[in-house]
C-alpha cells in the first residue's frame, strides 16, 4: 500500500511571531514542532504499512528548517520524505498550500491513500486536507477516528461528528484527515533516529512540481489578513455557593449588568 502523509511544521505555541508587513507567521528562525494532529496521521500511516505492506512517504511545505519535521517523521518509521521549499511558496494561505501539495502528489505519482491531520494548530482552519482532495478530484473522509477496513478498492472509516460518529465507505484512492482518537503516536527510538539521519530527503521547488507561481505564495492566496491582535484580557469570573443569598446576589448583578448595557446603547444612539 502506497501511503502519503501530509504534515506541517508549526511554531511552538510559546514562540509565535508575526511579520508586521505581511501579517503572516514568521517561520524562519522560530522554534517549531510537528503540528500535533499530524503526529496521529504519521502514526496511522505507519500502522497501515505495518499491516498491509508498502511504504509511507511524508510530505511537507516550508522553509529549509522544515527538514527537522521530516527527520522526526522518518525516525518514527516513515520510509521517504519530500520537502517543498521555494521562496515562491512564502505566505501561502490554505488555498495556495493545497495547490502546491496537490502538485507535489502528482509528481510523486502512485498512491492508495493520503492522510492529513484534521487541522493545523497555527491556523485551525481544517481546510488544507479537503483542499488537496478537491484539487486531485479524490473522495475524502474528514475527522476519521478509526479505519474499520481498507484495501485497494475501498475504505470503511468512522468519522467523528458533533453528535457522535458515522460510518462511511469510500472508493480508493482516498484522502482522510485524522483526529486524536484514531491512535497513540509512537515515540521515535534511538535506532529510528540514527536511521532517519541516513535517509535522503527529496527537495522540490516550484519548477520541479510544475507549479504556476501565480497560484502560490501571497500572489496566489485569496485570503487577506487586515489586522492581527491579541484578544483583550477577560476579567476573572465570580464563583458563588448554591445558597438563596447567592441566587439573590446573582440576580442583582445580572439586572445591574443589563441596565448598564441599555444605558451604553442609549448613549451611543444619542451620540
Amino acid at each position: 500500500m502506497e501511503i502519503i502523509v501530509c504534515i506541517k511544521q508549526v511554531p511552538d505555541t510559546t514562540d509565535i511571531k508575526i511579520d508586521p508587513e505581511t501579517n503572516t507567521l514568521k517561520r524562519e528562525g522560530v522554534t517549531s514542532i510537528i503540528n500535533p494532529f499530524d503526529l496521529y496521521a504519521i502514526e496511522e500511516g505507519i500502522r497501515l504499512r505495518e499491516k498491509y505492506g508498502g511504504k509511507v512517504t511524508v510530505l511537507t511545505m516550508g522553509p529549509p528548517q522544515a527538514k527537522d519535521a521530516l527527520i522526526e517523521a522518518l525516525a518514527m518509521g516513515a520510509d521517504n520524505a519530500v520537502l517543498l521549499s521555494d521562496r515562491a511558496f512564502a505566505g501561502s494561505d490554505t488555498w495556495a498550500t493545497s495547490y502546491v501539495l496537490s502538485q507535489a502528489i502528482k509528481k510523486i505519482g502512485k498512491f492508495n491513500i493520503i492522510i492529513c491531520g484534521k487541522q493545523a494548530s497555527d491556523g485551525d482552519t481544517a481546510q488544507v486536507g479537503p483542499g488537496v482532495a478537491a484539487l486531485l478530484d479524490l473522495p475524502q473522509i474528514t475527522f476519521v477516528r478509526k479505519i474499520e477496513d481498507i484495501n485497494e478498492n475501498f475504505i470503511i472509516a468512522e468519522r467523528l461528528t458533533e453528535e457522535g460518529y458515522e460510518v462511511i465507505k469510500s472508493p480508493m484512492p482516498c484522502l482522510i484527515t485524522a483526529v486524536k482518537e484514531i491512535n497513540t503516536p509512537r515515540l521515535a527510538s534511538i535506532m529510528g533516529k540514527l536511521k532517519a539521519k541516513k535517509i535522503p530527503i527529496t527537495v522540490y521547488g516550484a519548477a520541479d512540481i510544475n507549479c504556476d507561481i501565480n497560484k502560490t505564495g501571497l500572489a496566489g492566496s485569496p485570503t487577506s489578513v487586515n489586522k492581527i491582535f491579541t484578544p483583550p484580557h477577560r476579567p476573572p469570573g465570580i464563583i458563588m455557593e448554591d445558597t438563596p443569598e447567592s441566587v439573590e446576589k446573582m440576580t442583582e448583578l445580572i439586572i445591574k449588568e443589563i441596565s448598564n448595557k441599555r444605558k451604553q446603547t442609549t448613549e451611543n444612539t444619542e451620540g
